[in-house]
């Protein structure tokens, strides 16, 4: 019997409370000695550490580097392995993008383009204005083919959503995106016989884009990556029984959020606006998703101070969360993304769970070290959804 049979058959509805806080990215490594969430001085994580049991948490198994999508799927209690989600659909979901049947999404970046290589990836993080400029310049100049229907959607800073909608499209395609600077943009690939016609379109529309952003200074090219077309999948509230709520404000985790069924919440763009949505919605739900993104931005930009700063800027808000009294509160990563490799890496996330069932091991701080040291051990994430419905008293008896 796989996990998802068992969820559904041993989950049941009760009023006890989950909060599962995603502090993105914050796993790292040592600098100078100490990692940043060594360094950095959070003594609410630390308190919750000794509150509770530690552990560290592989989002998908030993030595995988994961993206968000799969590794967000993996705390959620889904197999990253089974379900492999493109990002192009989350982004899309959630900047509110209506995908259908014949459309292919994906995830873009503006970029920077110099001498035929690629200078910024993310063309110096635009501000978002000036994106819903030039995707408004896109929609409103890019060719026009027949059979094809092309559009942009902007996102935050250089994110947009590109969807392409003809007859026929399979999402079968190689990242447009080398993922580095200092090379050359790369056209996406068929990955299967049925993707060419897919790829040939793709790949137009990265010519026509250049093209028609030849003048912009920064944002004068596209890359994509995460193709994808619309899943099926089982929502959180099938499985596992759960009213789930997402606190998040990226439009990725948003997408995947209402993906899996769960309410998003409307929420500002400020630290504060995360922990005064949880607050109003606290009685409509039993399961909160709770997203802090500024730790992973520091992380990929390779600042070291900034992550470190990051987790300290989140640290006061803490109290905020245990004031609610949830019956279990859960605080880790997706995925751990270092300042020192600027980009996310395979190594565990820190874990800890604070429950009147769960009691306190010996673990003092909130950390990489000292969570390797906890009485959860080493374990894969698709483990932390069971264990939170457990302490939640959200599981009945497993056979006689």
């Amino acid at each position: 019997m796989e996990w998802e049979d068992l969820a559904r058959e041993l989950s049941q509805q009760t009023e006890s409370k989950i909060v599962l806080l995603v502090c993105d990215g914050v796993g790292g490594l040592p600098a100078a000695g100490r990692s940043e969430l060594e360094a950095a001085r959070k003594p609410n994580l630390d308190a919750l550490a000794k509150a509770g049991v530690c552990g560290l948490a592989d989002p998908v198994m030993m030595g995988v580097t994961p993206g968000s999508g799969p590794a967000h799927l993996a705390l959620f209690g889904y197999d990253p392995l089974k379900y492999q989600l493109g990002r192009g659909i989350l982004e899309a979901l959630g900047s509110g993008v209506e995908v259908g049947r014949n459309d292919l999404v994906a995830r873009g970046n503006f970029a920077t383009v110099r001498a035929g290589l690629v200078a910024d990836r993310r063309a110096g993080r635009i501000p978002t204005e000036e994106n819903v400029r030039i995707c408004e310049h896109l929609n409103a100049r890019l060719p026009r083919r027949e059979g094809v229907e092309v559009r942009v959607f902007p996102g935050k800073e250089h994110r947009f959503v590109a969807r392409f909608t003809a007859e026929g499209l399979d999402d079968a395609l190689s990242d447009a995106d080398p993922q580095k600077e200092g090379t050359a943009p790369v056209p996406a690939a068929p990955l299967a016989p049925g993707a060419a016609k897919a790829a040939a379109i793709v790949n137009r529309f990265l010519d026509d884009v250049a093209a028609v952003l030849g003048a912009e200074p920064k944002a004068n090219a596209a890359l994509l990556r995460g193709f994808s077309k619309f899943p099926s999948i089982p929502t959180m509230r099938d499985l596992f029984k759960l009213r789930p709520a997402a606190v998040a404000n990226y439009p990725m985790y948003k997408g995947l959020a209402k993906l899996l069924g769960m309410d998003v919440v409307q929420v500002g763009g400020e630290t504060a606006d995360l922990f005064d949505a949880l607050e109003k919605n606290w009685d409509r739900h039993d399961f909160f998703y709770v997203h802090y993104k500024k730790t992973d931005s520091a992380g990929e930009d390779g600042n070291f101070a900034a992550k470190v700063a990051a987790v300290e800027a989140l640290d006061p808000f803490i109290p905020r969360i245990t004031a609610l009294r949830p019956d279990v509160l859960v605080v880790t990563s997706d995925h751990s993304t270092p300042s020192a490799l600027r980009g996310h890496s395979w190594h565990a996330n820190p874990f800890l769970l604070v429950a009147d069932t769960a009691g306190a091991d010996d673990v003092a701080a909130f950390a990489e070290l000292a969570c390797a040291k906890g009485y959860l051990g080493r374990f894969r994430s698709i483990s932390a959804m069971p264990l939170m419905l457990a302490h939640a008293l959200k599981l009945r008896k497993y056979g006689a």
